[in-house]
Formats: C-alpha cells, structure tokens, sequence
C-alpha cells in the first residue's frame, strides 16, 4: 500500500500511533541500519494501521502489528528499489536473508530507542530547520502535511526538505546510537525548546497556540528526562514547559483576543502543573550545575507562585535575568529582561535597556515594538506608544496578537 496524502484518524488511535512510531522506527534501524527506508516504510505502515484499527479495532499487541506491517513494507522498497539488479543483489547480499524477513510480533523484546533517535533526528549535519522537520515526522510521529501547517510552507516544499535530511544522514553516515558524550543534548534540547515555543506562541496563523505542537514537545521531553533523570537542563527545560503550559487555557479571552500575563485569572492555572515544574526545578537547581533553561524555568515558577500580578517578585526576576545573561546572552532575552528593569527601575530605564536592541537581531521583531509601546504607555507617552503597537500589529504574524496589539494601540490614542 502506498501514501497518497495524509491518514485521516483521531482520537486514541491517533494518540496510540505517534507514541509507538519511535519505538517501531528504532527497532527496524536497529535492524536495518538505513533509516530514510525504515522511516519510509513506518510511515507507510502508520497509514495501514489508521485505516484498520479505526475500522477494526485495535489489535491485542499493537506495538507487534506495526513493526510487523513496517518490517513488511522494508522488505517491499529494497525488492523494488529502482528496478536495478544489481543494487538490489548487492543489498541483499549485505543483509542475511533471514534479516529481511519480519519476525513474529513478540520475537524480539522492546527497547526504548528515543534518545538514539533524537539525536540521529538532530544530527549536526542538518539544519536546524531540518532538525525539527525531521524530529516532528520520525519521533513526534506527525505527518508531513501537518509538519508544513506548522512550517506555514506546502506540502511538497516540506516533503523535498524531509528527504534532503533523511539524504544527509546517508552521505555523512550517521549511525543509530547515542552520541559518545552529552555535547549533542544541547542540541536536542533546543529543538524541543523550540518545537515547544512555535507551539506555544505561534509564529503566524489564525490562532495564538498550536496545542498537538507544545503537546509533542512536553511528550518528549519527559520521555527523555525519564531515560536521563540525571541530566539538569533536561529537567529545566521539562519544568520550564510544565510552568509555561499551566497558563495555556487563560492566554486567550472568549473572543480569541490574547490577555496578556498580568491581566490573567490566575484562579484557572494549573496548580498541578505549578507544583510538579517548580518542585522539578527546585530539585535540579540544587542537584546540577545551573544551566539556562532550569534559569528560565525558575523566572516562570516565580511568576506562577504569585497569587496576584501585584504579588510578582520582580526584583527576584531581575537577578535571575542577570544570571541567564551570562548563562546564556541572546537579544531575546535581553528584552525579557527589560521589561523586568521597568518594573524594578521603572520604564525609562527599560527604555535605555530596549533602545540597544534596536540595531540588533530584533530590529524588525514584533516583540521589540511591543516591549516598547508597553513601557512608553507605563511613561505616559501615549501618542509614541499607539504608534509603536501599530508598528507591532504590522509586524506581528499571528491574528490573535495583532487584534490585541491594534486594541491596545487604540486604547492609547483615545486616553491620549
């Protein structure tokens, strides 16, 4: 069977088949070692399944169904591989026989090949644009049309993007394993992290959230800290996620309009949520040595613990801020801390802070404009501040935040 466009299920089937896409794909490049065909043939697998479980049930070893089918469909693309003779005898004359064919179900036992897989996904020689892809498709288990939703880029543009990283991996030869030292978590990590932003802010479209993208992130990341319980920027970032992720369902009013933090019901965050990220960051600050994203989560569990905006401990914030700046420097957060000196030292001096960061990277970032109108609205400069949320809305990609920053801009010029 092959795949002519994307499986159309949902509910628990959904749900079951991303969480075992991972563990099938590593067993066959465990197996094969040729993971652009594996991959092919899980993905053609996935779509057998959505279509038969949906209709027949799911079967009673899931896990085994699949790998069955995938082992089924690698055996099928090396057999008809380019028609080419030779290339084929010469395949299976390098695997055995005995190889090529699927074994039963519960033949070999289950291993956990996450972590291999991440960091064969996340290898230095992709891009970072192709780490991600590559990560969404193989271990999020997403599709490619949903992959180019995400990347707001076509199907086949996203599909050309996916071979040329599965390609890469072939030509440099990347092996399935683990790296030889914690170098490359840096880089998984920073695909989760921004697998979780570009979920949790997203970066065009007719919504603020884009939930099945934070909820991947948060999967594999507490996967992964669950395979490394011992690594402290993995607990960081699964703690900065879970404070983050608590305040999702009070980011928007009933009219689809952002509300910004300080205007939130702080009664419907997820207390649950504030507790398990603030005692995990709590107990990786004083178990590991302090790295940025256990920083940043600790800036979103001071946040999190105030009853009331007016209760925030913004001097806390501040000195946290100062520490990931030499953790960690980037213009990003440079802004974040910004907005912290304002409510320390007031919006003049965060105004010297944002007016260096105006030659920098964020020169044309929506975000920039925004911190700035905020605090030229909190100095009283109204007619500046209307005209620089204008400027924001024009830059801003997602409709939820233009809408919020044309109200608020509004606002200003009227009280002005």
């Amino acid at each position: 069977m092959t795949s002519s466009g994307p499986a159309t299920f949902g509910g628990p089937v959904e749900h079951l088949l991303r969480t075992l896409t991972p563990q099938v794909l590593g067993i066959l490049v465990r197996r094969y070692r040729d993971f652009s065909r594996c991959e092919d043939a899980v993905q053609e697998a996935l779509i057998d399944a959505a279509a038969t479980w949906s209709r027949d049930g799911v079967p009673e070893h899931p896990l085994g169904w699949l790998t069955t089918v995938a082992a089924r469909r690698y055996v099928d693309q090396v057999r008809s591989d380019a028609a080419r003779e030779r290339r084929e005898q010469a395949l299976f004359d390098a695997v055995p026989r005995d190889q090529l064919l699927a074994p039963p179900p519960d033949a070999e036992p289950v291993r956990d090949d996450l972590l291999e897989l991440l960091f064969l996904c996340c290898h230095p020689a992709l891009t970072p644009s192709a780490q991600m892809a590559l990560t969404l498709r193989a271990v999020a288990g997403l599709t490619t049309t949903e992959i180019a939703t995400a990347f707001l880029v076509p199907d086949k543009t996203m599909g050309q993007r996916i071979s040329r990283a599965k390609q890469r991996l072939r030509e440099v030869g990347a092996r399935f394993e683990p790296p030889p030292d914690h170098k490359a978590l840096g880089t998984v990590l920073h695909v989760l992290y921004l697998l979780f932003n570009e979920g949790y802010s997203a970066s065009a479209g007719p919504t603020l959230r884009r939930p099945d993208l934070t909820e991947q992130a948060m999967r594999l990341t507490q996967e992964l800290h669950r395979r490394l319980p011992d690594a402290g920027e993995t607990a960081g970032l699964l703690a900065l996620m879970l404070l983050t992720e608590a305040r999702a369902a009070t980011r928007t009013g009933p009219d689809g309009i952002l509300v910004p933090l300080a205007e939130q019901d702080r009664s419907k965050w997820d207390r649950a949520a504030i507790a398990e990220g603030a005692d995990l960051v709590t107990r990786s600050l004083a178990d590991h040595a302090v790295g940025p994203y256990q920083v940043q989560a600790a800036i979103a569990a001071v946040h999190c613990e105030a009853i009331t905006a007016e209760d925030t401990d913004w001097p806390q914030i501040l000195a946290l801020y100062d520490v990931l700046e030499r953790l960690a420097p980037s213009p990003v957060a440079a802004l974040n801390r910004a907005v912290a000196v304002g409510e320390v030292h007031g919006p003049r001096a965060a105004l010297e802070a944002v007016a260096e960061l105006e030659q920098g990277v964020l020169a044309g970032n929506h975000r920039l404009f925004a911190v700035r109108a905020h605090l030229l609205e909190q100095a009283g400069d109204l007619k500046e501040a209307s005209e620089a949320f204008r400027q924001a809305a024009r830059l801003a990609g997602n409709v939820p935040e233009q809408r919020f920053l044309l109200l608020r801009a509004a606002r200003c010029a009227s009280t002005g």
